[in-house]
């Protein structure tokens, strides 16, 4: 049986290494997905590659039809090499790679709930979980997901672990805020937000 383990991260560099340590372990690039804020232009190392002018990075489609992403920037570079800009309801500009993000703006296209949620949720994440993600990606953060054996998911869970957003706690902080749930009509955060809330969780503050 297949599950979808997915976790938050305050900022993409540690996202990237849980995105490495899931390759190392063995999980292919077509059943790993990354979904990172862009809102403040930290990514602008790529063009988005758009053939089919249908809108989305054509190398977050073939991730989302299970080909390997990474295909045509050589096949071994790992997910990574396919990162592309999107722009997602609700989220904004974003940098990402693989299945989720083709999802994600396929669901947005054909208004299913909430763009990124619809995608979680279609994916087995939890309804309650999907918006927290949503919501995390959205106020800066970088979301992994990834598609892997039941069993195998205690080992992955542990790579994961490492340096993620405790979800629980965090959502609890935006509560407090006044936060309701993730909005996809709302607007998304920009520059000075996003560095704003950075901010409110530094390094060791989880």
């Amino acid at each position: 049986m297949t599950v979808t383990i997915s976790r938050l991260y305050d900022n993409y560099a540690d996202a990237q290494k849980a995105v490495e340590g899931l390759e190392n372990a063995g999980v292919p690039h077509s059943d790993i997905s990354i979904v990172a804020n862009n809102s403040d232009n930290w990514y602008s190392g790529g063009k988005k590659i758009d053939r089919d002018h249908d809108g989305v990075d054509d190398r977050a489609e073939g991730a989302g039809k299970g080909a390997g992403i990474g295909a045509g920037v050589g096949g071994a570079a790992g997910l990574l090499a396919g990162l592309g800009l999107l722009a997602i309801p609700g989220l904004g500009p974003v940098v990402a790679a693989g299945w989720l993000a083709a999802t994600a703006v396929g669901a947005a296209a054909g208004a299913a709930t909430g763009g990124i949620v619809g995608a979680l949720t279609e994916a087995g994440v939890s309804k309650e979980d999907a918006p927290l993600y949503a919501e995390g990606v959205r106020r800066g953060g970088t979301l992994v997901s990834a598609r892997v054996a039941d069993t195998d998911r205690p080992r992955l869970d542990a790579i994961l672990n490492q340096s993620a957003v405790n979800l629980r706690d965090r959502s609890a902080a935006w509560q407090k805020s006044g936060w309701k749930t993730f909005d996809p009509a709302s607007k998304p955060y920009g520059p000075e937000e996003v560095r704003k809330e950075r901010q409110l969780y530094r390094p060791g503050i989880r």
